[in-house]
C-alpha cells in the first residue's frame, strides 16, 4: 500500500519547477508528443506507456488530452512512484519495474501499446542498453505505433553553438536558484528526505542508486535515429527540438 501523501499536488507542482529550470521549454516538448499520439490514434482509447514516468508528469498531461485513455507508468524509484500513484490514483496502471534489466516488460498488463512516451530519463541508461531497449520497445507496439524519446539530444553539426546554448541555460538556472525561483535537483531530494511520507522511501531510492544513477551519456541525435532504424522502426526521425534538447520519434 501506498503512504499517505500530505499535499501531493504541491509535491507535483514542486518537481515541475525543478525540472523547468534545466528545460524552461518542457511543456513544449510534451504538447509535440501528445500531438504526435493524436495523430496515429483511432477511435478508439489509446493505449500509452510511460516509460521511466517518475511522478507521472507525462501520464497527467495524456489524461488531460485523452481522458479515456488506459495508460501504464513503468519506472523504478519507489519516492518518485509514490507521488504518481497518489496523483494519479486508479487511473493508470502503476508498474515497478528495472529499465536496466531485459526483462523488465514481463510484468506489463498489455501488449500492442499505441504509444510508448518517455521524456529526460533514457540518458541514465549505457548505450548498449538502450539500443536494446529501442528494440524492446518496438516489439511492444502495434502496428503504426510510435515511441517518442524527448532528451538531451545535441545536434552533432552545431557542436560550438551546442556549447554556448549550455552555457547560457546554465547561468539562467544559476540565476534562478539564487533567486528562489526553484529549487536544484539536489535540494529537492533533500526536501522529500524530511518529508515524514517520503522520506523512508528516497532512503530506499538510496539503496537501489548506492552511488546515484548511471553516468550521464548524452550522444547526438544521429546515435539515436541510427539505434532506432537498426531496432526495426520504419519511420525514425526529430519530432521537436528546443536547443540541445530534441525529440526523436519511431514508427512502427
Amino acid at each position: 500500500m501506498s503512504p499517505y501523501i500530505a499535499d501531493v499536488d504541491a509535491w507535483q507542482e514542486s518537481w515541475d519547477r525543478q525540472q523547468e529550470a534545466y528545460l524552461p521549454d518542457r511543456e513544449h516538448r510534451f504538447t509535440a508528443m501528445l500531438d504526435a499520439v493524436d495523430a496515429i490514434r483511432d477511435t478508439a482509447p489509446p493505449r500509452l506507456l510511460d516509460l521511466a514516468g517518475g511522478t507521472g508528469t507525462i501520464s497527467l498531461r495524456a489524461l488531460r488530452r485523452f481522458p479515456d485513455a488506459e495508460l501504464t507508468l513503468v519506472d523504478l524509484d519507489p519516492a518518485l512512484l509514490a507521488l504518481a500513484a497518489a496523483a494519479l490514483r486508479d487511473r493508470v496502471t502503476i508498474v515497478t519495474a528495472d529499465l536496466g534489466r531485459t526483462d523488465w516488460h514481463t510484468t506489463l498488463p498489455h501488449r500492442g501499446y499505441d504509444a510508448v512516451l518517455t521524456a529526460t530519463a533514457l540518458h541514465w541508461l549505457p548505450a548498449d542498453r538502450l539500443a536494446t531497449l529501442y528494440g524492446e520497445v518496438h516489439d511492444l507496439l502495434r502496428p503504426g505505433g510510435l515511441l517518442v524519446n524527448a532528451d538531451h539530444m545535441p545536434d552533432d553539426t552545431l557542436p560550438k553553438l551546442t556549447e554556448r546554448l549550455l552555457d547560457r541555460a546554465r547561468e539562467r538556472r544559476q540565476a534562478r536558484y539564487a533567486a528562489g525561483a526553484a529549487l536544484s535537483w539536489s535540494q529537492w531530494w533533500e526536501q522529500a528526505e524530511r518529508d515524514e511520507a517520503l522520506g523512508p522511501l528516497v532512503r530506499q531510492r538510496h539503496a537501489i542508486y548506492p552511488a546515484g544513477h548511471s553516468p550521464e551519456w548524452n550522444p547526438p541525435i544521429s546515435w539515436h535515429l541510427a539505434a532506432l532504424t537498426k531496432a526495426g522502426f520504419t519511420e525514425v526521425g526529430t519530432l521537436w527540438r528546443g536547443g540541445p534538447d530534441a525529440a526523436v520519434v519511431a514508427v512502427r
